[in-house]
């Protein structure tokens, strides 16, 4: 696994024309996927969250830039393509994926399939402390402050709201399927905190497949969802909302902490585009909202 000074040092080289991504950007774009690893394997969002801040970087480093690789998972048992950093030692072998979904899937599997682990499962799935000391007494890194730089960022980053959401869907919410080609892809239905029901689009989603899968029109499915006009497909990784979103939040207001259109605010919220737009006289969904500033939300 890798060190924490490998994480940040010498894995952490972008390209000057690459954008920084910071460490609540980096929550915002990764949260459905930890909380959806969460209900499926039984691993606290927070931990999963924390860990791939720490190891990648927020996503930032060379391994996760270029080999999709967000935990710093060596090469151990894998048959997959590769990369080669010194590590521990010189010249370690490091996995790539395809996608960087599937690096969040392989660390659940990685936790869950190896015995040294086994230990964690039997803490409180809330007990973020014991989690991250208990993934340094198992040997995940060598660093002897990983639990404390962990439970650093949760702390900081209130990650254990994660598992708050979390638990609230964890109520076995069966699995949807629907062919696509050769394989077939399945969607949890998660709940967003201002109740509205959702799922994290996969490689090679598309807005028809998801219509279909959960008995929608395209129509409703468009109506349901707030995305830029210049966003013709999907992204992993992006929060597709399967029923119409609310007027308003439970949130009165919130201070943006980056950039971002109306729209993505709308997604992001749960919250229709338009009425975010009546609420703060804006004109435009495309409009960026600019870092520091106040929305009303309700």
């Amino acid at each position: 696994m890798l060190s924490t000074a490998f994480s940040f040092v010498a894995l952490f080289s972008q390209a000057a024309a690459e954008k920084v991504i910071s460490r609540r950007e980096y929550v915002e774009q990764w949260r459905t996927t930890a909380v959806q690893q969460m209900i499926q394997y039984k691993i606290p969002a927070s931990i999963t969250m924390a860990q791939a801040i720490l190891e990648s970087g927020s996503g930032n480093s060379e391994l996760a830039r270029k080999g999709n690789n967000h935990f710093g998972i060596k090469c151990h048992d894998w048959n997959g393509e590769k990369m080669y950093f010194d590590d521990d030692e010189k010249g370690e072998c490091f996995r790539v994926y395809p996608t960087a979904d599937e690096s969040y899937a392989d660390h659940s599997d990685f936790l869950t399939t190896k015995k040294r682990y086994a230990g964690l499962f039997s803490l409180e799935i809330t007990d973020y402390r014991s989690w991250a000391k208990g993934l340094k007494e198992a040997g995940y890194a060598t660093n002897p402050k990983y639990p404390e730089l962990l439970i650093g960022l949760i702390e900081e980053l209130k990650l254990d709201e994660l598992d708050k959401l979390g638990l609230q869907n964890d109520e076995k919410t069966p699995l949807l399927a629907f062919s696509s080609g050769e394989k077939t892809i399945a969607h949890n239905v998660l709940d967003h905190s201002n109740k509205v029901k959702y799922v994290v689009a996969k490689k090679g989603d598309t807005f028809y497949r998801i219509a279909q899968e959960f008995g929608l029109t395209l129509k409703q499915l468009y109506k349901y969802n707030d995305f830029d006009n210049r966003k013709d497909h999907l992204e992993a990784g992006d929060v597709i909302f399967i029923q119409p979103k609310r007027k308003r939040s439970k949130n009165k207001s919130i201070t943006l902490t980056t950039a971002m259109t109306v729209n993505q605010l709308s997604q992001i919220e749960a919250v229709h585009a338009e009425s975010i737009m009546k609420h703060n006289d804006i004109d435009s969904p495309e409009k960026v909202i600019q870092k520091g500033e106040k929305i009303i939300l309700r």
